[in-house]
């Protein structure tokens, strides 16, 4: 009876555990579930797809670690009991043969969507690709925009349904640029220049981060992405050049000098009017050695 009684407390505990755990994972605001592009929205899929191929295994072996100690408890006298079985052809072939099946899947699934999803990769579109350069400061992003050349910190906006080609580096430690909602996270490296190709479908303010650890100001290392219409983005380009602040190489140099004031409060959020053609490039050469002739 007191065998009985314990089994029917675990098995309300398990039922109440999962249904709490469920419910903290549908609480939470899971942007990676709410693409705002087709990017995200391919990358939704693979997720879902990786996650429903991989259950095939998890549901059942969740299933039988209450269902078999359940069945063949003390109390049980109904249970059959085999203390000279040791084979069984069939459970070989179900345990070798799914795991087998479900691996070939997945890698079917990883190798069609590494290159369907190669952040590189173009998107096709009747729309001239907009090109936004992207440096990982302490503890801030800047954004240049090299064909209406005009500079940001901690914000960047495009317009929606047209392909934007980020080409990212960074000024110090390594990052990590991430759109969530838009998808496809890349790595920013000194010295290096990656690329990444976005599209947003819909109106909206996304967050941006890094999704790589960079030391004590990384809490910092957030901005905002604002997606909107053509004619709010030509608005907003005018407003930028009638900005006071150039970037120049002295203001460049007093946003590397001020890190240190922003490990715990973040930079603001700045426009600058006008930036040095080639400053992307300089700031990549500065790490790679081309600047010393090497």
């Amino acid at each position: 009876m007191k065998i009985k009684c314990n089994t029917k407390v675990a098995l309300m505990l398990t039922a109440v555990l999962s249904l709490v755990l469920l419910g903290l994972l549908f609480s939470t605001n899971m942007v990676l579930f709410d693409p705002k592009g087709p990017i995200g929205e391919a990358q939704q899929s693979l997720i879902v797809t990786s996650v429903l191929l991989m259950a095939i295994i998890i549901v059942p072996v969740l299933f039988m670690s209450v269902y078999f100690p359940y069945k063949y408890r003390h109390t049980n006298t109904e249970a059959e009991y085999k203390p000279n079985w040791e084979h069984s052809t069939k459970i070989e072939i179900i345990v070798w043969a799914v795991p087998c099946l479900i691996i070939l899947a997945l890698g079917w699934v990883t190798y069609h969507s590494t290159f369907a999803l190669d952040p590189r990769k173009d998107i096709v579109s009747d729309k001239k690709p907009l090109t936004i350069q992207v440096v990982a400061m302490n503890w801030k992003w800047l954004f240049i925009y090299p064909e209406q050349q005009i500079a940001t910190v901690n914000e960047v906006r495009f317009p929606i349904d047209r392909p934007v080609e980020f080409l990212v580096t960074s000024d110090t430690t390594m990052n990590s640029f991430f759109i969530p909602q838009l998808g496809s996270q890349v790595y920013a490296m000194a010295g290096m220049e990656n690329r990444v190709n976005l599209l947003a479908s819909e109106q909206g303010i996304y967050r941006g981060v890094s999704a790589n650890y960079s030391g004590y100001g990384f809490a910092n290392m957030r901005f905002k992405a604002h997606a909107t219409d053509e004619a709010a983005f030509g608005q907003w380009i005018s407003d930028v050049k009638a900005a006071d602040a150039q970037l120049d190489e002295e203001t460049y140099a007093g946003l590397t000098a001020n890190a240190k004031e922003q490990i715990k409060v973040p930079h603001p959020v700045t426009y600058y009017a006008s930036v040095e053609p080639l400053k992307f490039k300089d700031i990549i050469e500065k790490h790679s050695g081309a600047q010393n002739g090497l």
